[in-house]
């Protein structure tokens, strides 16, 4: 059973994807600090404003999330997730298809809220 804090972080998680698929930028954007950074699989880095446009705008684009797994360890005020989620994407202009996508966030908690700060994304 997750409880507390871990269960916050993977609502988070979840959060992060239907506001993605939405393209509700607003949203998404309160789930990240400032200093969020999101490496791609590819090796290219985006700041939290580049990432928030490319949603917007269709660059990323996504319609469906899966989890498989998203385990959550807190230590203190800084917790990591791993998830693990069949995603179905077409990002970059790249065809729409379903992507064994995970996804390593940092979170920091700032003001009692808990925000992504770095999200290394790779296929598993």
């Amino acid at each position: 059973m997750v409880t507390g804090d871990a269960q916050l972080i993977h609502a988070l998680y979840h959060s992060m994807y239907r506001f993605m698929i939405a393209r509700d930028v607003t949203r998404l954007g309160e789930l990240l600090d400032d200093s969020f950074v999101l490496a791609h699989m590819t090796g290219r880095r985006q700041g939290k404003q580049e990432f928030l446009r490319c949603v917007q705008d269709g660059t990323l684009a996504y319609y469906d999330e899966v989890e498989e797994s998203c385990p959550v360890h807190v230590a203190g005020e800084h917790a990591t997730l791993v998830g693990r989620s069949l995603v179905e994407a077409s990002p970059f202009g790249a065809g729409r298809s379903t992507w064994r996508l995970e996804q390593e966030i940092d979170l920091v908690k700032r003001d009692g809220r808990w925000l992504m700060t770095r999200a290394v994304a790779s296929m598993y």
